[in-house]
């Protein structure tokens, strides 16, 4: 679902272009002379300019940039200049690359090199492209745009999405994107550069304590193993039923909570309470699979005393 901030709008839009970067990047090291366009690959490449060029280029050069230039932010000579240059090259990179493709197969080795060295300087720009606008051009829009102007440019971005696809277009751009994936689980693809015990560790740092119940209602983990919780909680715990987890008083709603996770009448559902001097925040969601089948429900919890004492600004510099 896209968001209502002009600034998370376009991130939004940058993950599902890097989505499909991550498919180019794939098919570009499998290519070898004499074979042909993977699918992937041609729907990689079309997404990539149809998607983030005419669609996500065309708002920020169309409405961003000039809204930018309106309120300061100089153009030749600044980082909208910079933008521009950068859309031109990502541009003349996947246009050569989709012209090659239909021939691929019959195209020689040294312009095999071409066209996977087109693809990766395309990676390398739009990477690069991608971090100058959300760390540094989009901040810079935020301190200068009124609330107006954030109405204004989620209409115009809405407007060219409508123009272009119609009142589907979310849809039909999700559909683009998973065609290109090929049904490769995006959620999961990050994973895959973990190991086991990275992956443990990260989970034992986060400020917070999980507990993930399967789909078949037993506990199956939680973290801060031999740690000091909030709320005690052992081995023990591992493959009994979460009904028999909480008082009695309490299983008629635990279960009532887990069933509209699995009938998808329910969301999340949150908990605080005032506990050990403290205010614990407790959540529950529901986990689905790439294609939404229910795997479990995800318990989160944390003291939030401290968080709600917060007051004023602390900066990175601080």
């Amino acid at each position: 679902m896209r968001q209502e901030r002009w600034d998370e709008y376009l991130v939004a839009e940058h993950e599902m272009i890097e989505r499909a970067m991550d498919v180019l990047k794939t098919e570009l090291g499998g290519l070898v002379a004499g074979k042909e366009a993977s699918l992937r690959l041609q729907r990689a490449v079309d997404f990539l300019l149809q998607f983030g060029d005419k669609m996500h280029n065309t708002k920020e050069e169309r409405f961003l940039f000039p809204l930018l230039e309106q309120r300061g932010i100089p153009k030749e000579g600044g980082p909208i200049a910079v933008m521009l240059a950068e859309h031109a090259a990502e541009r003349e990179l996947l246009g050569r690359m989709q012209l090659a493709m239909p021939d691929l197969e019959k195209t020689p080795g040294p312009d095999i090199d071409k066209f996977v060295a087109d693809g990766l300087k395309y990676l390398e720009v739009r990477a690069n492209h991608i971090w100058k606008e959300n760390d540094v051009l989009y901040a810079m829009g935020r301190k200068v745009f009124a609330e107006a102007d954030n109405t204004n440019l989620i209409e115009s971005f809405r407007g060219i999405d409508l123009d272009s696809y119609g009142p589907e277009a979310d849809r039909l751009f999700m559909k683009m994107l998973t065609e290109a994936e090929q049904g490769r689980a995006a959620t999961t693809s990050l994973i895959k550069n973990l190991s086991y015990d990275q992956l443990d560790a990260i989970m034992e740092t986060l400020p917070m304590e999980v507990t993930f119940v399967d789909a078949d209602d037993s506990v199956a983990y939680f973290n801060r193993l031999d740690k000091k919780k909030i709320f005690v909680r052992t081995r023990s715990v591992i493959g009994r039923k979460v009904q028999m987890c909480h008082p009695s008083h309490s299983v008629d709603k635990v279960s009532k909570i887990v069933s509209g996770f699995k009938d998808g009448s329910l969301k999340n559902a949150d908990f605080w309470i005032d506990f050990k001097g403290d205010k614990v925040l407790i959540r529950y969601f529901p986990v689905r699979g790439p294609a939404g089948e229910y795997m479990g429900v995800l318990e989160v919890t944390q003291n939030i005393g401290w968080i709600q004492s917060i007051k004023g600004q602390k900066r990175l510099p601080d």
